[in-house]
């Protein structure tokens, strides 16, 4: 019966066809970038009916989009700086995240604790966090079908266990939505090439533009491997890199428009920092909060918001981001974190646009800008993770009107996401038995894929070996790693252990001490030899033990060991 509720998912993403297909065809726009912002605006432009292709330097939502805090959320903080419209906007896109991807956006409540001296908590700040909720609701929160509510400490210690009971008073609760950022950026994606026809390959960084006519007009890209793809429209979707592309265009002179901040996470196992809803937490003698995120069997803590000046294409964690968020978390729990309850850390850079009115990047504004070259290069920044529709959709509307051609109404309101069409059903009573798997791994899977779970569960019904965890005590089935090289574009060792499953984020040493084997399951289906299996391994292996080092964090000698087998 899986068998035949279980076909593949249709080839078509492909990197090799996409790279030739470019090569060969005029495209009406070429989207350079292959985070949430570009794979939005890839699908944008392709389900408006122009013929769209998409090309990205590394992985799929390698940089940023997949090391955000996982939140799609109006942004409660931005109402203090009177950010009102972004809230609105932001709280509008995520309905309809929830409705187009509810495989992959799910409510999520969030508990902020009052705290005070003796437990009592003053007046002044329950009614600012009140008139602040209200607001929000108001704003656009009530959208969700739940309003935020006050809750004394009994129920706030339901949420949260380890809150320190000597000065919690109350909390409030409100809610908003989680999603795993690169599984998004992926499957819209996957939407806009396997529903849409769009052209999309990764590992095909653009090293010029091409131009045509008298007034040297952008007409296209030319690859680092020579190929060049002709476009009559081009939109630079490449986050903390768009000055980058839009030096190809301009000069040195175009740099300096972006102002990049850094936010890291921390990942610490459940037992230690147990949640069931994500919590807000005040940072001392700052202006900020910190979230806890459940996620799992883990938790996760952050972000920070820092100033960075360093190169942009590995950022990392260092001591005194570490330092900072166990401050920020231990200051309200009871629990103490150490750094030896850390499983993993990631740090990403947010593409904000400089401003002379703030020297905090945390007062930057996440609103996004559209800037159009005198050579005609669109590029787009600013933003967050929770906006990249509209982004999308107001960066194709200047191509429409500039190309004379497309739809003029954006589709992408109301357009479906691949495997959500039918995915409640995998939610009902008795699903799991039906497709003969038991509950918890189907509801991993749906949540993950959507109605192209049918598909991996066949493949561990074709062989039950794949049915087995990836990485020990991780959720991730070794079939999503086939499934992963098969039909997602993984390439990279990385491309499956950091994205297209979230293994590392979760736990950094156990995926490093299974890198060998995850190599070795991969390689038939990616045509890798047996060393350049064991040299994947081996590269990723010694990119844990830079995270790890740069972090500050434990002894890295036995990570160094599992790259060499």
């Amino acid at each position: 019966m899986i068998r035949s509720l279980a076909a593949a998912p249709r080839t078509s993403f492909d990197r090799e066809r996409a790279l030739a297909r470019m090569a060969e065809e005029t495209f009406d726009v070429l989207v350079i970038g292959g985070g949430i912002t570009g794979a939005g605006a890839a699908l944008d432009a392709a389900s408006r009916g122009l013929r769209t292709a998409l090309v990205e330097q590394r992985d799929f939502a390698s940089g940023t989009s997949s090391r955000s805090s996982k939140l799609i959320h109006g942004g409660l903080r931005y109402l203090q700086q009177r950010e009102f419209r972004l809230v609105y906007e932001a709280l509008a896109e995520r309905q309809r995240l929830l409705a187009n991807a509810p495989h992959l956006v799910s409510p999520l409540p969030f508990l902020i604790p009052l705290f005070g001296a003796k437990g009592v908590a003053k007046d002044s700040l329950a009614r600012l966090y009140s008139v602040a909720l209200w607001q929000y609701d108001l704003t656009g929160g009530l959208r969700i079908g739940k309003r935020h509510r006050r809750i004394d400490r009994e129920e706030a210690l339901r949420y949260l266990p380890t809150l320190d009971v000597d000065r919690l008073a109350a909390g409030f609760l409100y809610w908003d939505a989680h999603a795993d950022d690169a599984r998004l950026t992926l499957t819209i994606l996957r939407t806009a090439v396997v529903n849409y026809g769009a052209v999309a390959a990764n590992y095909a960084p653009v090293t010029g533009l091409l131009t045509a006519g008298a007034d040297a007009r952008v007409a296209g890209a030319r690859l680092e491997d020579g190929t060049e793809i002709r476009a009559h429209a081009v939109i630079n979707a490449t986050g903390v890199w768009s000055d980058v592309v839009r030096g190809l265009d301009e000069g040195p002179e175009a740099l300096g428009a972006l102002r990049p901040a850094k936010g890291i996470h921390l990942t610490f196992p459940a037992s230690r920092l147990p949640v069931t809803a994500a919590a807000v937490l005040p940072v001392p003698q700052d202006r900020r909060s910190i979230f806890l995120v459940p996620w799992g069997d883990f938790t996760y803590a952050g972000t920070t918001d820092t100033d960075y000046q360093g190169p942009i294409d590995d950022p990392q964690c260092t001591p005194q981001d570490v330092d900072y968020v166990l401050a920020a978390v231990n200051a309200s729990l009871t629990s103490k974190l150490t750094r030896a309850d850390i499983t993993s850390s990631w740090a990403g850079l947010r593409p904000l646009v400089s401003s002379a009115k703030s020297e905090r990047t945390a007062d930057l504004s996440r609103r996004h800008r559209l800037t159009l070259s005198e050579h005609g290069l669109l590029t787009v920044t600013g933003g967050k993770l929770t906006t990249y529709r509209l982004m999308a959709s107001d960066a194709v509307d200047q191509v429409v009107e500039h190309l004379g051609r497309g739809s003029r109404r954006s589709p992408t309101k109301r357009l479906a996401l691949l495997g959500a069409s039918g995915s409640d059903a995998l939610r009902s009573p008795g699903a799991a038995g039906r497709l003969g798997v038991d509950d918890t791994m189907l509801t991993h899977l749906a949540g993950r894929y959507g109605t192209e779970a049918r598909t991996v569960i066949a493949m561990t019904e074709a062989d039950p070996q794949l049915g087995r965890p990836l990485v020990p005590d991780l959720p991730y089935l070794q079939a999503e790693a086939v499934y992963a090289a098969r039909y997602e574009m993984a390439w990279t060792l990385a491309d499956v252990l950091d994205r297209r499953t979230r293994a590392s984020f979760l736990a950094r040493d156990a995926s490093a001490a299974a890198a060998t084997a995850v190599a070795r399951l991969i390689a038939p289906e990616l045509g890798w030899s047996v060393e350049r299996a064991k040299q994947e391994a081996a590269n990723y292996c010694e990119s844990a033990i830079r995270s790890r080092e740069a972090a500050g964090l434990n002894d890295t000698g036995d990570l160094a060991l599992h790259g060499q087998r």
